[in-house]
């Protein structure tokens, strides 16, 4: 089935709000065999009737978010009634629903609300449990030119409403309309830190081509490459055995576990904790890593020293150190590490210090970074140096990709 999806709203292409809904509906589709084929944008206006009826043609199903609002500029549901031939009708039922939310709500229902309850006739209505608007399945209609329309699916926009709205009830609707089709094709994301998607390739791609109907695809980020193989599930068993021997190491998991999540299930599984001491990544890693469900378990705390003073001051780093060696070198980064030890009894501790740039401050090239890993009765510990010259927040993010890579690999090797 071919899926095509219409955000409207001419907030997104002015870059007030972020556009989150193509992700989400490709997220949701795929588990039940589809996929979209098509995405366009497109402002509040005549534009939405263009984009309909440029659709209608190819796709078998057409979904279709904002729109559905109560103001002058909410167009969705008359432009689509309109270019199916479908008169607008009142339905009592959504009236009620509108007039009880209001009352709940302690605010006077503006008249113009009552668009809302606008139905095209033989539609039916879905249910928005978490605003005003309803959302509408449109069935396929013969077309005044000929032809019939596709399943259209109207989801409000508010991220808010359309996800429960999809997940509860559009997703069941689309699966009852599935043709059975042969097996069910699966996706599977390996996801590798430490080495660059052209090695990725040279690694596992020349075995992969070779095997027939497997789609592969790959997608690099700062410090991490995803290998995407889509296939059926007998297929993709085949691809495991080529691809987890061949990344070894470089592999966190299959289904696109994140970095900080792998070191946080790691350090769970082996009843540890880790402290962290950060300079020039400013408190991300702590970030990353409390993002993570279940990190209170293992995450004990962070310690942002920016200046040499904090250094000295909470991590008990030499001061006579510090004015000899600088701030950004190998022996203050093992010292953050091992100071973060002893401040927090945890049993490791990450510490990164580098030049983020623009300028240098410290006599290093911008882009100069040092890792360094302490372990709890570990002897000295394992700094690494880099040097990445980049924009601020991919050196921080690059930075905190190597540290939690490193612990990782202890861990791994440790396991």
């Amino acid at each position: 089935m071919n899926v095509e999806v219409i955000n409207t709203g001419t907030e997104l292409l002015l870059g007030n709000v972020t556009n989150t809904h193509l992700t989400f509906l490709g997220q949701e589709l795929f588990p039940l065999g589809l996929r979209i084929d098509r995405q366009v944008c497109v402002p509040d206006g005549p534009a939405i009737r263009e984009a309909l009826a440029d659709a209608f043609p190819r796709a078998d199903v057409v979904l279709v978010t904002g729109g559905l609002g109560p103001t002058s500029d909410d167009l969705t549901r008359d432009i689509a009634a309109e270019l199916l031939g479908l008169p607008l009708v009142d339905d009592p039922a959504i009236l009620d629903h509108l007039r009880a939310y209001f009352e709940r709500i302690k605010r006077p229902m503006q008249p113009s609300i009552a668009r809302q309850a606008q139905v095209p006739r033989g539609a039916a209505v879905i249910d928005n449990h978490h605003g005003t608007a309803p959302g509408l399945y449109l069935p396929p209609t013969a077309l005044a030119g000929g032809g019939w329309s596709p399943h259209v699916f109207l989801l409000p926009g508010p991220p808010r409403e359309l996800r429960p709205m999809f997940s509860k009830q559009v997703a069941p609707m689309l699966a009852e309309l599935l043709p059975q089709e042969g097996p069910r094709r699966e996706c599977r994301i390996y996801r590798a830190v430490g080495i660059g998607e052209s090695q990725v390739e040279a690694l596992v791609g020349p075995a992969l081509t070779a095997m027939d109907g497997l789609e592969i695809g790959y997608c690099a980020r700062i410090g991490e490459v995803d290998l995407r193989c889509i296939g059926t599930a007998d297929l993709l068993d085949r691809v495991e055995a080529v691809v987890l021997p061949a990344l070894g190491s470089y592999l966190l998991a299959s289904g696109g576990e994140s970095l900080e999540a792998a070191v946080v299930r790691q350090l769970r599984h082996s009843g540890q904790t880790l402290s962290v001491a950060e300079s020039c990544t400013g408190g991300l890693l702590a970030n990353r890593l409390t993002n993570v469900p279940g990190a209170s378990n293992v995450f004990v705390a962070g310690l942002t020293t920016y200046t040499d003073r904090a250094k000295a001051a909470l991590l008990g780093v030499d001061a006579g150190l510090l004015a000899k060696e600088g701030a950004v070198s190998a022996p203050v980064a093992a010292a953050m590490a091992t100071g973060a030890l002893l401040a927090t009894k945890s049993h490791f501790s990450l510490a990164t210090t580098g030049e983020a740039g623009p300028e240098s401050g410290g006599g290093r090239p911008v882009g100069t970074l040092f890792i360094a890993l302490a372990a709890a009765g570990g002897g000295e510990p394992v700094v690494e140096d880099y040097c990445f010259p980049m924009d601020r927040p991919g050196f921080k993010q690059r930075a905190s990709q190597l540290a939690l890579d490193l612990l990782r690999r202890h861990l791994q090797a440790k396991a």
